[in-house]
């Protein structure tokens, strides 16, 4: 079946438009995941058309409906092929399907092996000048893939290649069960020494999902590399694991032992941050001691990490760690403030201070630090009508979501002046139907008829 149908062509339409949420319903209706586009002269499948256009949403909720990774295109390419060959790991994610060690051929399996390595090593410009015959200079931009990550996305002679095959090619090993030495992945994370790095990410991945100790020890090993790249990579990795291996049930006590251990040894202040970030997602009687310790530390990288280490899930852990995070609510940088008063909001006796370092970000001319408070505010337990005033004042900002933020705070205090702020809301569109900040209105108007109902039986 083609595009030629009702539901086919909507479905190519929706791709195009990068609508995921009308390719599910559409694909819930009954619309051939692989239809293909009977205009284009390409003939590309609505999956091929996804990979081309970097659309790695789209891409996962066709596949997830049913489109096929492994479906020739006309010029004798798969979506998978194209995926590996765009370097776009996000994508690449997306397309690769279930099973492809089972699904595909050996020798497809070492083709694309060779394909992801080829761009790997001879560079996505270098590859591109040898694919164009171009000359001319390439242009480089940085552009977001995925949610979370970045990669270089180059442009030369007409085409435009993204280079994450580092991550695509430490992928496909994995899911091809070749276990590469852990000394030859964790130099392909560094050569990218950004944890945002899309490369970087998807060889943490792919180390914290193999776990072997010979593949733990090894990984560890670079905590005392000379390059505090690698020794970042490598609190990233034990962080990461903490997700990955919830129970961490054979790692666990060795890894909050050299978190802490380590965290009285690093100097660089890049890597002391990310050993105290990973420390926060375990439990060590020493941890408050660690946090303590790098309270006043002069990088407010470090300090940013602080707040964590002194709370649990029953508050605050002591009077130290509370006079220690009163301390970070008057710290200079916005960011370990913020940090501070979220942890701080807590602590009842800490309200009036966490809401006197949050009032006046409230009114900063940094939009983040305005972002922050918001979001600090609207949660914050404190009914102080200061609070309530500076969540009206909110919503004067250019931002939705700040604005949205500052209308579920005035709704969660029964403020009188919800449905107000909540029209000055405005809009949301699509994606809010179970937002809780925006289902919050409904709860307010529910509470106030309930109030103003006439408690107990009618009177005769």
């Amino acid at each position: 079946m083609d595009a030629e149908d009702g539901l086919g062509v909507r479905l190519v339409s929706a791709v195009r438009a990068g609508d995921a949420d009308a390719v599910r319903a559409l694909l819930e209706e009954g619309a051939d995941p692989d239809a293909v586009d009977a205009v284009d002269a390409s003939g590309l499948s609505a999956l091929g058309l996804a990979v081309a256009a970097y659309d790695a949403p789209v891409a996962d909720v066709l596949v997830e409906g049913g489109a096929d990774p492994d479906r020739a295109l006309p010029d004798g390419t798969t979506p998978l092929w194209r995926a590996i060959d765009g370097g776009s790991y996000a994508v690449f994610s997306a397309v690769l399907g279930t099973e492809p060690r089972l699904r595909l051929p050996e020798a497809t399996r070492e083709r694309f092996i060779a394909l992801a390595r080829d761009w790997y090593e001879t560079g996505v410009e270098e590859e591109l000048r040898r694919r164009t015959g171009a000359v001319g200079p390439a242009v480089t931009e940085r552009v977001a893939d995925g949610e979370y990550d970045w990669v270089d996305q180059v442009s030369l002679g007409g085409l435009a290649v993204r280079a994450g095959h580092g991550g695509i090619l430490t992928a496909l090993e994995w899911a091809f069960r070749i276990l590469t030495p852990v000394d030859d992945l964790v130099a392909r994370a560094v050569r990218h020494p950004d944890e945002q790095h899309a490369d970087w990410s998807a060889i943490c991945w792919v180390l914290a999902g193999r776990r072997s100790h010979e593949t733990w020890s090894a990984v560890v090993a670079h905590r005392h590399h000379r390059d505090p790249a690698h020794r970042r990579f490598v609190a990233d990795y034990l962080r990461l694991r903490s997700f990955v291996d919830p129970g961490r049930h054979h790692y666990g006590k060795k890894e909050t032992e050299l978190l802490i251990a380590w965290a009285a040894e690093e100097t660089d202040s890049a890597v002391l941050a990310t050993v105290l970030n990973a420390l926060t997602e375990y439990e060590h009687p020493d941890q408050e001691a660690v946090g303590l310790r790098h309270a006043g530390h002069p990088d407010p990288r470090v300090r940013r990490e602080v707040p964590y280490t002194l709370v649990t899930n029953d508050g605050l852990r002591s009077p130290a760690a509370r006079d220690a995070v009163l301390v970070l609510t008057r710290d200079p940088d916005v960011e370990v403030r913020l940090r501070a008063c979220e942890v701080g909001a807590d602590d009842e006796a800490l309200w009036p201070e966490v809401t006197r370092a949050l009032l006046p970000m409230a009114e900063s001319s940094d939009a983040a630090a305005r972002r922050g408070a918001a979001v600090a505010l609207a949660a914050s337990r404190d009914q102080a009508p200061a609070v309530a005033e500076a969540l009206m004042s909110l919503l004067d900002e250019d931002d939705l979501l700040v604005r949205l933020e500052a209308a579920w705070g005035l709704a969660r205090r029964d403020d009188p002046r919800t449905e107000e702020a909540y029209e000055r809301v405005g809009p949301l569109g699509p994606g809010f139907e179970h937002d809780h900040r925006a289902l919050e209105l409904w709860n307010w108007r529910w509470r106030r008829q309930e109030a103003d109902s006439p408690s107990g039986p009618a009177a005769d």
